[in-house]
């Protein structure tokens, strides 16, 4: 049974997916000497934001298929290393989306009316009205930094208030924004005329330190600064000068550049209203993290594509009309090398039909990890077989095409061999079920399901072949489920293609062979089915 290790705690829901089929070992992720101890037997580990997991960690990790952080950010995985290992990176980035979002708009509204002060000045023995007059939020002009998905939630709750929203955002279209209601400018007009900033961006090279001195000179004075995403893209020290100096009325902070903080030039001011990193604690937040790292790893383990994978080179969503075929394109991608008997020197997936209106990078890494089932020990997946092609000198392209003349949608794996030879695959999902059909070999034309045992032959069309072919493996004892023989024209050269309920040994392959004089004798067994 896989061994998956959480090393810090994981909602009971989470919990519960994952005992179903798995060992679930716990211990004390931020416990080095334990870490280390225990990540050689585990096959998946579960981690916050206090696990660091590092080289040395991935280096002690002998069968370690994905690492999943229950939460957004990735400040403690080194993805890179991971991604060189093979092993999948995954986290839950819409689990605490909407609890971020409150939290921002929290922390405004208190900054805004100045609730924490006046809170602590009541408790004090403290009745003084006049001393903590707010603003109101209506009419204002709210600055969104980044209008992802948190930044734009926040942006519609912001606009609830009556608030006009403008954004800052360079991976975001003028047209995409003013459909979302909201109104593109550049970070220098933002500063200028918002006079509530919010930021939402991830922690990158290009946004650490993203407002600092020179940025908060420009801002609108009494802006509020809201920042609840990561530590460091606010210098800290600048905005408790601009605060101190009035050019910032006040702010909310939950991110700190250094975590856990307890001392901050920010602390000592009554209108700057601090948390401890609370934007994603919430019980909703929490179960959903849970909820959502045991399903990605559940998948991880059984082998399947991980929508929520950081480091999968394809779309990080897969379209509905997409997924069904990622099952089709690995059993073609073992299909493909089974038949060509090795390793092909180059390999082009060709997709084609109305599916193409779709990100399908994903069909490639599927008949990739299909391609590289039987060739290699480790176990391949949709993180590392990219990099097994690398690896191995073969090169790699996906093509693709809205034409389909015979099919809805038609996926092909195409590839020369060491010595020229071309081999080809193709298959399709036929029907209201999407029941998964081989369409062609080389340039055959077939019609065969994809099932567990496959047996194929070329040889010279004659009349009796069939007949020999069925009597040797009756001798040998494997049943024929299906049969079909394809030919370009009657006396040339014909394939027949088997469908069995056991796998053909060798001996008997090559005996076949020898008796009907074929020149490619080839047995396929395809995994998972």
């Amino acid at each position: 049974m896989p061994v998956v290790l959480v090393a810090e705690e994981l909602s009971p829901a989470g919990l519960e997916l994952l005992s179903s089929e798995f060992e679930v070992r716990h211990l004390d992720g931020t416990d080095r000497v334990a870490l280390l101890g225990a990540i050689p037997d585990a096959d998946a580990l579960i981690v916050r934001s206090a696990t660091r997991v590092d080289a040395e960690v991935l280096a002690a990790a002998r069968s370690l298929k994905v690492v999943a952080r229950a939460g957004i950010g990735l400040d403690n995985v080194d993805v890179a290393t991971a991604t060189t290992r093979g092993v999948m990176v995954v986290n839950a980035p819409l689990s605490n989306i909407v609890s971020a979002a409150e939290h921002a708009v929290a922390l405004l509204t208190a900054v805004a009316r100045r609730i924490p002060a006046a809170n602590a000045a009541l408790r004090g023995g403290e009745w003084k009205r006049s001393k903590y007059v707010g603003v109101e939020l209506a009419d204002k002009t709210a600055g969104v930094v980044g209008l992802g998905r948190i930044g734009l939630l926040v942006a519609q709750r912001l606009a609830a208030f009556g608030m006009k929203i403008v954004a800052y955002d360079p991976y975001v279209s003028v047209g995409r924004a003013a459909q979302l209601g909201v109104r593109l400018v550049d970070l220098d007009e933002l500063l200028r005329i918002s006079d509530v900033i919010t930021i939402h961006l991830p922690k990158t090279p290009e946004t650490l330190g993203l407002i600092g001195k020179d940025e908060l000179e420009r801002v609108k004075p009494g802006v509020i600064i809201i920042n609840d995403a990561r530590g460091g893209l606010i210098d800290e020290v600048a905005l408790a000068d601009a605060v101190r100096d009035g050019r910032v009325g006040g702010a909310g902070i939950d991110v700190f550049a250094t975590e856990p903080t307890t001392s901050s030039p920010l602390f000592e001011l009554d209108n700057v209203v601090v948390t401890p990193h609370l934007g994603a604690s919430t019980e909703e937040a929490q179960e959903k993290a849970g909820i959502a790292v045991a399903r990605s790893v559940r998948l991880a383990l059984r082998g399947e594509f991980v929508p929520d994978a950081v480091n999968v080179q394809a779309g990080g969503v897969v379209a509905e009309d997409v997924r069904p075929g990622l099952p089709l394109a690995e059993k073609l991608g073992q299909l493909f090398t089974g038949f060509a008997g090795g390793l092909a020197a180059a390999i082009t997936i060709e997709i084609r039909g109305e599916i193409v209106a779709h990100d399908v990078s994903v069909l490639q890494l599927a008949a990739l990890k299909g391609v590289f089932t039987d060739v290699i020990e480790e176990p391949v997946t949709y993180v590392n077989a990219p990099l097994l092609a690398k690896s191995r000198g073969v090169d790699v392209a996906l093509e693709t095409f809205e034409e389909s003349p015979d099919y809805r949608n038609l996926v092909t794996i195409r590839g020369v061999l060491a010595d020229g030879t071309p081999v080809s695959v193709s298959g399709t999902l036929t029907g209201p079920r999407q029941v998964e059909k081989v369409t062609a070999i080389d340039d055959f034309e077939v019609d065969i399901r994809p099932q567990a045992h496959l047996a194929f032959f070329r040889y010279e069309d004659r009349p009796g072949v069939v007949g020999a072919v069925g009597a040797l493996l009756g001798e040998a004892q494997i049943n024929i489920a299906g049969a079909q023989v394809s030919r370009r024209k009657a006396g040339g050269e014909a394939l027949i293609s088997l469908a069995l309920d056991d796998a053909v040994p060798q001996d008997v392959l090559t005996e076949i062979a020898k008796i009907i004089g074929a020149s490619t004798a080839r047995s396929v067994s395809l995994r998972g089915e």
